[in-house]
Formats: C-alpha cells, structure tokens, sequence
C-alpha cells in the first residue's frame, strides 16, 4: 500500500462520503473512487459498504482506518524528525517537552546535569498544556517527553521510570481544610465551598461544576482566589504560589514521572539524555 492511498482511504472513512472526500483532498471524484476499488482488490476484501444511504465501514475498513491512522501518523513524525535533523546551519539537539508545572524540580536537576557532560548538545525545552506532551511526542514534533503515569500512556514508546510520589490536595490557604494533615479520596468529594477543576479530556472538558483548566498558571491563580481545588502529584508542593496550601491524599494511587522516547530511535544524543536521566 501508498500513503497516497492510506490518506484517500482515511479521508473517506472519515467523512463517509466521496463527493465530500475528494473536496478535502482537492481531487475529482472519480479517481478517488478508482483508488478505493483498486485498494480493495489488492487486500481482498470490501472496506466500505455503499448504498443508496450512503457510505459505511466494513470490519475490515475499520481495521484499515485505525491501522492506517497509525501508519501515516508514524510517516508525518518520520518527515518532521528528519527536516528538524537536517535543518540547514542549525546545531544538532533535542526537543523535550513537558507538562508546565509538572516535575519542575527534576526537570531543573536533569537539564544541569545533561549540559554539564561532555559532548551535550542544545536541549529545547517546550512546556505545554494538560496531555499534549504526548502527542507531541508521537507526532514527531518532540524528541523526548517527560510523562505521567496513569494519566500519560506510554504504549509504543520506549521509557524509563525517573520517580515515582504520591498526590496532594491543593486548596486556597484560606480554606478550612487546608490545615489538615491528611485528606483521604472519600474526603475529596465533599470539600466544601469550591468545585474541583475540571481537566481536558482531548479537545474537550467533562461536564461539571468546576472551572476548566488548560494551563499550571491558570491552576493556581484560580486556586488562590478560592475559586477551586486540584488533585496534583506531590512534586507540586515545590512550587511557591500566594494563596496556595497542600494537604496529602494518603490513598491516592501514585504517580510515576517517565522519560519517553519513540521506540524506533537510534539517537546517541537522546541515548545520553536518557542515561543522565536514570542517573539522577
């Protein structure tokens, strides 16, 4: 198979219509159509039913639609990892992205001690929003990324485990319960007189109470005006904010901060990364 035709294929799996499919691909219809026929005499199989209704998937189309949203995801990351490598006068180096806010204190310790080895090359380090430093990873728009467990997935990529903390409840400071010693998960859901946050889940938030949240910034002046509390990794008690207190969730389940990369790489550079990371 072509990406060429992976792509003509996607784009009518998604839209479920060729007439539309072709616009989105900026070709006649007829060709496309022509692709589709000749993709599914190559695998054996029908991959879309049409009728007068319109356009469905087979079994076997929504096997291809997943397996090929993979297979061009994997390209586009392949051809923005090799113009970043191949950028002219540019010095080699690495992109690392992280969660803004998150593991601030061993992201510090990693990055001094990587440029104090011999032959450490230029990190850039991009900060992003609540669950994009996946993405970004996989999409090939980052060499490296700094992921959390469970809320990050690891599947697919190779990674080491770097540490592992228990949560904290981060309340306003003027709250009542902010100077208790311990909270526990039976107690969180019924705070008092602020909401939880509410955290993206894709391009969307979940329904709620609680403001929505898409940046550590945003977090904690919305906390410190007691607008709301959040659940955090305990790592974020390093992080000095006015009006702010934590408090330990004794039972929350732990989280484990990991160094990821994509499992393909063969980059001596992300390879020393890599070791400065586990020797911390």
């Amino acid at each position: 198979m072509e990406t060429r035709e992976l792509r003509y294929f996607v784009a009518v799996a998604e839209e479920l219509h060729f007439s539309r499919a072709a616009a989105r691909l900026g070709i006649a219809q007829p060709p496309l159509s022509r692709a589709i026929s000749q993709l599914e005499r190559r695998l054996g199989g029908a991959l879309l039913e049409r009728n007068s209704r319109g356009v469905s998937l087979t079994d076997a189309g929504r096997v291809l639609l997943a397996e090929a949203r993979a297979a061009l995801d994997a390209v586009d990351a392949a051809e923005r990892r090799t113009r970043r490598a191949a950028g002219a006068g540019e010095e080699p180096g690495l992109v690392l992205v992280s969660k803004a806010g998150a593991a601030s204190e061993l992201l510090t310790k990693l990055l001094d001690a990587y440029a104090a080895e011999p032959g450490a090359v230029k990190v850039e380090v991009v900060l992003c929003g609540i669950g994009e430093q996946e993405s970004r990873l996989r999409d090939g728009r980052a060499d490296v990324a700094l992921l959390h467990r469970p809320f990050d997935s690891t599947d697919g990529l190779d990674h080491e485990d770097l540490l592992t903390e228990g949560q904290v409840v981060v309340l306003p400071s003027g709250h009542p319960w902010a100077t208790r010693p311990h909270l526990r998960l039976a107690d969180v859901d019924d705070i008092p007189e602020v909401p939880p946050m509410r955290w993206p889940d894709g391009d969307t938030f979940p329904d709620g109470p609680g403001p929505e949240m898409r940046d550590s910034a945003q977090l904690y002046q919305l906390i410190g005006l007691g607008r709301a509390y959040a659940i955090l990794p305990e790592s974020a008690r390093a992080e000095q904010h006015h009006g702010v207190s934590t408090v330990p969730l004794l039972d929350a389940p732990e989280v484990t901060t990991v160094i990821a990369w994509p499992r393909h790489s063969r980059s001596l550079d992300l390879a020393r990364l890599v070791q400065t990371a586990t020797g911390l």
